[in-house]
């Protein structure tokens, strides 16, 4: 049995097929063989990542550019074939207390070139240049201002061309690549120059301002309020700008219009002027040739009526940015059209100054109505004699004669017994030395001394013989005619004092009111109300005693209170004996006179400043009655009859103060 198991053992081994055939040959795989099978693998696995990765990048850019910012993109690419130009919006028109129309706005055509996709060669130059007859060098040097600024601003080659010209431009559009016509809003001036200085004026932004400016609003070429109103209520009366898109091919060309956004117009301003007496006041200073100004203001509210600076300011120069040559005339022009004289102006007051004075005096009980001074022409004061006006003398004066004659002598000592820091308290609490507040620019604050003030101005004390001089307005007074009229509307209404108001109220291009006037109390002088009651009295006997230095200001069926001023410029000795219309023009005295009317009633009040006027009585005066006379024309042309009547002394006035 062993013996047979072990044959088939042997069998079966050897019936078994070889592993390998007897010839093949035999490999032997070594660890150096292992690790660079293992290397190939890990490439190609990193090679596989690498794909994955790239095409996961490449997706993922995709979905990016778009989805995410497929919209910006989409806009970018907009912008290469859509071109888009600002539209200026219709600036606010300007009306007055009527409702009558100041400024307003017309179309005009201007000539621009846009810059985007165009190119610019010498013969477009000049064939703009010939259609709009100008100079080349004009074009090329309003290119040169445009150097380094956005290229899709257009160049504004020239403003408000005529009709011709607008179609010659349009029928040649072929042949001039990139050039356009503008239609932008333009201002007119329905009363021409009248209310100049209030208006101002419109003209390019300058780099300056560009910089100071919010740039999502303004651009270079854009226009902007320099002066006045136009610079003061920018904001209100600029509007916002609107939006023509154009689509364009790829040389630059126009191929048509898209839609675009309406320009927004600018807000209204209606003012408290009044455009007739606006009109009077300028139309007999310019007649007469007459450098000043005319304030008249309601008295009850401080309403301005009239603010006429004059010379007038000629807005047409100004459209489109005035000229070297005009701008350099009115620098070089010795009346100075460029200053608005209602505020910037500052002349000694004068004799209105003695409004305050006699108020003063009468206040702190220096005087009484019956006190009496003897003038006999002059008032010997230390090592100084102080002449009067009227070289004969007054004789013996009250309050009353001081005030409608105008004796400087009653006011040298009642002026001397006060002191110069009484006066003053009372200047101010009138509203002098110090800005009125009104809505016009660079407005000074004129001058009130006192024994601190020169201390610190020129360190030196207070002299005595200085208070005669302030008791009459001359010295170191000075004011404006603003602070003047708005002195005599307090005296007239009995002791407020208003803040001046311009604007009475701004619309929005709806109607809706967005801002409106309401009256502005600055101070109300209490106490005195009997005291401004006898000054007024005063008043009323300038213009209507038999010896009133303010006659020419008086109407008949309007009873007119009013006070004459002569402002003396310099004090020359070799001009004291010419007659007066031999003194130099810049030496000769200011003329002021100012007035309020109704005197029982008082409506109005009119200051009147003549540079270089010589008399208040007839520099002035007539300039005021011709104020007076637009504002009373419908009782005027009544004829009816008005007595003036003095409030009792007990009796309070219209605004409750006494």
């Amino acid at each position: 049995m062993k013996n047979t198991r072990n044959r088939r053992r042997k069998v079966e081994k050897s019936a078994r097929p070889p592993l390998l055939p007897p010839d093949a040959p035999v490999t032997i795989i070594t660890s150096s063989e292992d690790a660079e099978l293992d290397f190939l693998k890990k490439r190609s696995l990193m090679s596989s990542a690498m794909i994955i990765a790239f095409f996961a990048l490449l997706v993922a850019r995709l979905w990016y550019l778009q989805i995410q910012e497929g919209e910006t993109y989409t806009d970018l690419a907009d912008n290469n074939r859509v071109r888009y130009v600002e539209v200026t919006p219709p600036r606010g028109n300007i009306y007055d207390s009527e409702g009558r129309e100041i400024v307003t706005n017309r179309p005009s055509f201007n000539v621009v070139l846009s810059r985007e996709n165009n190119r610019l060669d010498d013969q477009l130059v000049k064939k703009v240049a010939a259609i709009l007859e100008v100079e080349v060098t004009d074009i090329l040097d309003r290119i040169r201002k445009m150097v380094g600024t956005p290229g899709h601003l257009p160049i504004r080659l020239a403003e408000d061309i005529d009709w011709e010209k607008v179609a010659i431009i349009e029928n040649s559009h072929l042949d001039l690549p990139g050039i356009r016509i503008e239609v932008v809003p333009l201002r007119v001036y329905h009363y021409g120059n009248y209310a100049s200085h209030i208006i101002g004026y419109l003209g390019e932004i300058n780099a300056t301002e560009l910089e100071n400016a919010d740039r999502t609003v303004y651009e270079p070429g854009d226009q902007i309020g320099k002066m006045g109103l136009e610079k003061l209520h920018e904001a209100d009366l600029r509007g916002e700008k609107g939006r023509e898109y154009m689509e364009v091919n790829a040389l630059g060309f126009e191929q048509k219009a898209l839609k675009g956004v309406e320009p927004l117009p600018g807000s209204d301003l209606q003012l408290t002027i009044n455009m007739e007496l606006q009109r009077a006041a300028e139309e007999i200073m310019e007649r007469d040739d007459k450098a000043g100004a005319v304030v008249a203001v309601e008295v009850n509210s401080g309403r301005v009526l009239t603010a006429a600076s004059s010379p007038q300011l000629k807005l047409d120069e100004f459209i489109g940015g005035i000229s070297t040559k005009a701008w350099q005339a009115m620098l070089d022009d010795p009346r100075h059209p460029l200053i608005n004289k209602v505020v910037q102006g500052q002349y000694p007051p004068a004799s209105t100054y003695k409004i305050v004075t006699a108020l003063a005096g009468l206040g702190e009980g220096i005087i009484t109505p019956d006190t009496t001074i003897y003038c006999p022409g002059h008032y010997r004061f230390g090592n100084r004699t102080y002449r009067c006006w009227k070289k004969g003398g007054h004789g013996e004066v009250n309050l009353l004669r001081a005030l409608s004659e105008s004796c400087d002598v009653y006011f040298y000592q009642v002026g001397q017994k006060l002191g110069v820091d009484r006066l003053a308290g009372y200047a101010q609490r009138l509203g002098l030395g110090r800005k009125t507040g009104v809505d016009m620019e660079h407005e000074k604050s004129g001058l009130v001394p006192t024994t601190d003030w020169k201390k610190r101005r020129y360190n030196t004390k207070w002299h005595e013989g200085e208070t005669l001089s302030i008791a009459i307005g001359q010295g170191y007074d000075l004011a404006t005619p603003l602070q003047i009229c708005m002195m005599t509307a307090a005296l007239a209404n009995g002791g407020t004092l208003y803040r001046p108001a311009l604007i009475e109220r701004v619309r929005d291009p709806d109607g809706r009111i967005l801002k409106s006037f309401a009256p502005e109390v600055q101070e109300r002088f209490v106490g005195q109300g009997q005291n401004m009651r006898l000054v007024r009295a005063g008043l009323v006997e300038a213009v209507n005693g038999p010896r009133g230095t303010g006659k020419p200001a008086k109407l008949k069926g309007i009873t007119v209170a009013g006070k004459t001023g002569t402002g003396q410029v310099v004090k020359l000795k070799q001009y004291e004996h010419l007659k007066e219309e031999d003194i130099p023009y810049q030496y000769r005295d200011h003329a002021w006179f100012t007035c309020f009317a109704p005197a029982e009633n008082p409506e109005i009040a009119v200051t009147v400043l003549v540079e270089h006027g010589l008399h208040g009585s007839s520099g002035a005066g007539p300039v005021a009655r011709a104020v007076l006379e637009a504002y009373f024309k419908d009782r005027l042309a009544q004829g009816q009859d008005v007595a003036y009547m003095l409030v009792p002394a007990d009796a309070e006035n219209s605004q409750g103060v006494n």
